[in-house]
């Protein structure tokens, strides 16, 4: 969910593709890409939080029909200049809850944005608004990282992700509630800078859960886009749940 008097407005859709120009190269897209579009098939594709369009740009150009929700005006402006942008039909709304007209043969959230619904209630609301814009067979799937809890010393409740001598960047989890956070640090000038971003993590078995509410099943799991198995070390997946045909 993006939202665009909070953490998704202007000053962070300016410098979006800049900032994570690693997850704009090929060997990021692609994989993603050539899933996505061997669900959709013959069918349509939603994508949830489509923001500048890292993916559904690429998967339209595939010749798959596209539409994508988003709050950030922002964001999606960026995805309108893009070359083809034209061709990614966007709705402005919570993903959680916002519909669309027509059915999907898939649905997708990736780079961990499902952690951006911060209550467990706004996640099981996304798993049963996916599964209401599938067709019968249709698969929803999600990309999202495995809870790094036992990177936590005892005691503490913050993992560092990034260091340097202008810029620091670390997690804060509450395993209480599994509400998390990602906090930046940057030196300007002499003048330190915060920013700060709220989420919720999820385990699988969770996100299971959710899906087995909104009336999916569980039909792979893999570490990642390229299909490695899935296994006990693994720091994240891709997940696909599938709506029972018939």
């Amino acid at each position: 969910m993006s939202d665009e008097d909070g953490y998704f407005g202007e000053s962070v859709a300016a410098a979006y593709d800049e900032s994570l120009a690693d997850m704009f190269r090929p060997e990021a897209v692609d994989p993603a890409v050539d899933l996505l579009a061997e669900l959709a098939g013959a069918g349509r594709a939603l994508e949830f939080g489509v923001g500048t369009g890292r993916i559904a740009l690429p998967l339209a150009r595939r010749g798959i029909p596209v539409h994508g929700i988003d709050m950030s005006r922002a964001m999606t402006a960026r995805l309108r200049a893009k070359p083809g942008g034209d061709a990614v039909g966007v709705t402005i709304g919570d993903f959680a809850t916002t519909r669309v007209p027509g059915t999907f043969t898939v649905a997708y959230l990736v780079f961990n944005t499902i952690n951006n619904l911060t209550t467990q209630d706004a996640q099981v609301a996304c798993f049963r608004n996916a599964a209401a814009h599938l067709r019968p067979g249709g698969c929803f799937v999600i990309e999202v990282g495995v809870p790094e809890l036992r990177r936590l010393p005892p005691g503490q409740n913050a993992v560092p992700f990034r260091t340097g001598p202008t810029h620091w960047a670390f997690d804060v989890y509450d395993v209480a509630t599994q509400a998390m956070s990602s906090n930046y640090v940057t030196v300007v000038d002499g003048r330190a800078e915060y920013e700060y971003y709220p989420f919720r993590y999820v385990w699988p078995s969770e996100l299971d859960l959710m899906a087995r509410l909104a009336g999916l099943r569980l039909r792979d799991r893999w570490e990642g886009w390229t299909r490695t198995p899935f296994h006990h070390e693994s720091r994240g997946h891709v997940s696909v749940w599938e709506k029972p045909a018939g």
